[in-house]
């Protein structure tokens, strides 16, 4: 007796198993080929920078890694958000990455009244590494030595101090309003498209002060252009250690600037596994170590697991800042 519906039946289940068992396997495939190409990292910010710094250290150590060139494209605007959205656009492939410090992935969609992607769908990866900001000024335009004599000469001079930040609603923006709100003062926001420019112009005095990341200001500290008045870390950093914290004269005030590399939406976890192995593997490098430490910044890693639910953490510590200080993009 034949029974042509069950052999059917059993044909058609079989070569549905075995479609299912090739759709697995292909993301492991890609990722055991994967880079077989040229990769991208987009830096939505432009060069000269911490943000674009740190990931070229990791892109430069990644190429001699994999054998494939890593390489790093700037696309700046909107406080991120132009090279967040070519990322968040990009195919899931692995080949177009997003290295960004909090702006575009955890901070502008409390933020912008409408964005042209959605944070929370990048695939993060791994934090590279995180720097401490810190309050530095003009030594030709402000003369305080302590955070207590700036706020007093802030205080005499409301609202005509001048404060550089990266642009509206970034790390130093938001680090600038966090103080005002603490400290009781009234400074003058003058925004650019970065820390480069920003620090140009403070260098010059065209501005008076800025909330910027260490990675790039110390230079300009140790050549003697720009004061270090005092650390936004909660605690004194090792290698600054004659240097105050914020902290000491405002408790509870903490500002840390981290990087991060993330993948467009719906990129495998087997791709964005190897690549956070990659990456966890150089920032264990002496090499990138001592690199980093030009930079004030000390290297982060973990899983991808992790570095998401760190993600999600800082999207409400600086939501918290935005609602407090009236943060708005005017």
């Amino acid at each position: 007796m034949r029974f042509p519906l069950l052999r059917d039946t059993v044909q058609l289940a079989v070569t549905l198993a075995l479609a299912g068992g090739l759709a697995l396997a292909a993301p492991a495939a890609r990722a055991q080929n994967y880079p077989s190409h040229v990769v991208k990292i987009v830096v939505p910010f432009p060069a000269g920078g911490t943000a674009d710094v740190m990931p070229r250290i990791v892109a430069d150590w990644l190429s001699r890694k994999w054998g494939q060139s890593v390489i790093i494209e700037n696309r700046a605007g909107a406080g991120g958000n132009v090279g967040a959205e070519v990322v968040a656009k990009a195919d899931p492939d692995g080949y177009t990455l997003l290295s960004a410090p909090p702006p575009p992935l955890v901070i502008n969609q409390n933020l912008y009244p409408h964005l042209d992607f959605d944070p929370l769908q990048f695939v993060p990866i791994v934090v590279l590494g995180r720097v401490s900001n810190a309050l530095v000024v003009n030594p030709a335009k402000i003369k305080a030595d302590t955070v207590k004599d700036f706020i007093a000469y802030a205080k005499a001079n409301s609202g005509k101090v001048t404060t550089a930040t990266q642009g509206n609603g970034t790390t130093s923006h938001l680090t600038s309003e966090l103080f005002q709100l603490m400290a009781n003062v009234k400074l003058q926001n003058v925004p650019y498209r970065g820390s480069a420019p920003a620090l140009n112009d403070l260098v010059s005095g065209s501005v008076d002060t800025m909330f910027d990341n260490l990675g790039v200001s110390m230079q300009f500290v140790k050549a003697g252009k720009l004061k270090l008045i005092a650390v936004a870390a909660p605690e004194r950093i090792k290698s600054l250690p004659n240097v105050p914290t914020i902290a000491e004269t405002l408790p509870g005030f903490a500002s840390v600037t981290w990087f991060a590399l993330a993948a467009p939406p719906k990129t495998p976890s087997a791709i964005v596994d190897k690549i956070n192995a990659g990456v966890n593997e150089a920032l264990h490098d002496p090499k990138v170590q001592a690199r980093f430490a030009t930079l004030s910044a000390e290297p982060a890693g973990g899983t991808p697991q992790a570095t998401a639910a760190y993600f999600r953490d800082e999207v409400e510590r600086w939501k918290k800042v935005i609602v407090s200080a009236h943060v708005t993009l005017e």
